[in-house]
């Protein structure tokens, strides 16, 4: 069976997410900048890449490698047309989160943008362990009001993902970040349109934390 996000194209996805009555591709490229010069790392992976949005803020000269990760492979292979000038450093892999994190490779900062979403909290854990970096910024989406998906006319090209949508809540993550070895070293709030708003948080590795299993060493 498909994952939902296979079956959703680009261009209506772009057109949704950057309706005024959304603004969620402009405030997510704006919060992009910010994360990609935040901290200290030569590597990056962007878990849920999509289309590329914010990579045009990816600093040539102090990251070595980037990773661009998603389900849905059309959606690489625009990330490579559009980003072009950063081939020398910039790799797309088509991976599921859910089922292939053995595939992700390990990098010194994860940037997962509405992803969490939809893999859910246990496969984010899986995945952040696997790749091992010392840095994670997320932006989850709060819904204050009304529905998750905000009423568009590209609304209906979502109803799939019905399936695989889970409810975040900003204390949760935090606690299940905390499980393995990932603290809060920042936090900010975004407002949306339509009772909505994202929260970026970021994570700093305090503690050594394995692949396989929940212990930490020092």
């Amino acid at each position: 069976m498909k994952n939902p996000w296979e079956e959703i194209s680009l261009t209506d996805y772009e057109n949704h997410m950057k309706l005024d009555s959304v603004m969620q591709l402009q405030a997510m490229n704006e919060l992009m900048k910010n994360q990609f010069n935040a901290y200290p790392v030569s590597s990056v992976a962007v878990f849920g890449v999509a289309g590329g949005n914010g990579l045009e803020y990816i600093p040539k000269d102090k990251f070595k490698k980037v990773y661009g990760i998603d389900i849905n492979s059309d959606y690489l292979k625009e990330v490579n047309k559009r980003y072009s000038e950063l081939d020398e450093i910039l790799e797309c892999l088509c991976i599921d989160l859910i089922n292939e994190t053995d595939k992700l490779p390990e990098a010194d900062m994860v940037v997962a943008n509405l992803i969490v979403e939809y893999i859910g909290y246990e496969c984010f854990q899986k995945a952040i362990r696997q790749v091992s970096p010392k840095y994670v910024s997320c932006i989850i989406q709060i819904n204050t009001e009304g529905n998750w998906v905000s009423d568009s006319p590209y609304l209906h090209i979502f109803d799939g993902l019905e399936q695989i949508h889970h409810q975040m809540e900003e204390q949760t993550l935090e606690k299940e970040m905390l499980e393995i070895g990932y603290h809060v070293i920042n936090t900010l709030e975004h407002l949306l349109p339509n009772g909505k708003k994202f929260i970026q948080l970021d994570f700093e590795r305090y503690l050594r934390s394995t692949k396989y299993g929940g212990r930490h060493v020092l």
